[in-house]
């Protein structure tokens, strides 16, 4: 069925896989209970579930990262891709104060381009400021944007304002914990604005951390997607025939359909999580019944990409954390009610007890 075996064999299993048809796709919904079925004992074990979750780096670059995530239902998936885009903590420019703007894009525009530029501060250094606290170190880092445009012997200068021309100013203690990292722009050249000569901008910016639930300028992420991962089954009661046999191969992506000398033909493993399933192989009638196209329901290839102060990796540690928060507040709820039902049942034990008393009155002698 393949020429380099380089899956496990439970990737076959059908109840892992959903079915992609000409115009449909099959078996995408999962249990009540994601991999619990009727008659059989599936309680959950630690044990059984460290063996099954995987996670796997496959590409790893300066700014982005692709990695296999393995063993977890969608909803656990798309929990952390979702966490990744709106709840993983980043810093941002929130106010911007324009003491003098000369140029031709308006204030309310050149403040909205400002907030969108990514920062290098690590999040953890600095608090969240809520709305009424007062700005200090632990909470604000300030920025000063002073441009101006001028012709120096017959030449322009500053004639493109970018990101990297915004300095910061440091506040506090601020220097002597930041000390040789310097915050700045993640990227140092994207354009801001345009000048003409006499024209100028001065600008203080104060940046603070937020999340992106609240506004995509927080977002620690250009994209944060995943597909499920691809599997072609061949079917060897029907082969191809082989004078096809290059004809189906360009049905798939390069790599993904290998033909032998003869004309024989055998997926390669190894390149399947590049076929895109463009379903070309159905549409043509001589290889109907010869392929089964399929995906693995808990098999997640992530593709992220990094746009702020974290390392491409770091970027699914952090949605765990923002997870297991979560979870600790659920727990920690559920205990809290729980305590209150207990209480609320012990008073009405305790009443229903003065309630029914003997009445028995004590008389004086």
């Amino acid at each position: 069925m393949a020429s380099s075996s380089t899956l496990p064999p439970s990737a076959y299993n059908p109840r892992r896989h959903v079915g992609v048809h000409a115009e449909r796709v099959s078996d995408v919904a999962s249990t009540d209970f994601p991999g619990h079925y009727p008659g059989e004992d599936h309680s959950w074990s630690l044990a059984r579930f460290k063996e099954s979750l995987q996670v796997v780096v496959k590409r790893l670059s300066q700014r982005s990262v692709e990695f296999d995530l393995v063993g977890v239902d969608a909803s656990i998936a798309n929990a952390f891709r979702r966490i990744m885009l709106a709840e993983v903590p980043t810093l941002a420019i929130e106010d911007v104060f324009v003491w003098n703007n000369t140029s031709v894009i308006q204030d309310e525009v050149l403040s909205h381009r400002l907030g969108l530029v990514p920062l290098n501060v690590d999040p953890s250094l600095f608090d969240v400021r809520l709305p009424g606290d007062i700005p200090y170190d632990r909470n604000t880092l300030v920025f000063q944007l002073d441009v101006e445009c001028r012709r120096e012997k017959g030449v322009i200068v500053n004639e493109y304002v970018k990101s990297g021309d915004l300095k910061w100013v440091p506040q506090g203690e601020q220097e002597s914990v930041f000390g040789d990292n310097i915050p700045a722009a993640t990227n140092k050249d994207i354009v801001l604005a345009k000048l003409r000569p006499g024209q100028v901008i001065n600008m203080e910016l104060h940046a603070i951390k937020g999340f992106s639930k609240e506004h995509a300028k927080w977002s620690p992420v250009a994209t944060a997607t995943y597909r499920l991962h691809p599997l072609v089954v061949l079917n060897p009661s029907k082969p191809v025939p082989p004078q096809l046999a290059e004809k189906f191969a360009s049905c798939f992506s390069p790599g993904v359909i290998k033909v032998g000398p003869a004309g024989e033909v055998t997926v390669d493993e190894r390149h399947l999580p590049k076929e895109t399933m463009s379903r070309e192989v159905l549409r043509h009638k001589e290889f109907e019944g010869c392929v089964e196209l399929k995906r693995i329901r808990d098999w997640f290839i992530f593709s992220v990409e990094s746009e702020s102060a974290y390392t491409p990796e770091a970027l699914f540690p952090e949605a765990i954390k923002v997870m297991r928060g979560k979870i600790g507040a659920i727990r920690s709820a559920a205990e809290a009610l729980l305590a209150d039902a207990q209480d609320l049942a012990n008073g009405v034990v305790a009443a229903d007890a003065d309630a029914h008393g003997d009445g028995d009155v004590e008389m004086d002698s």
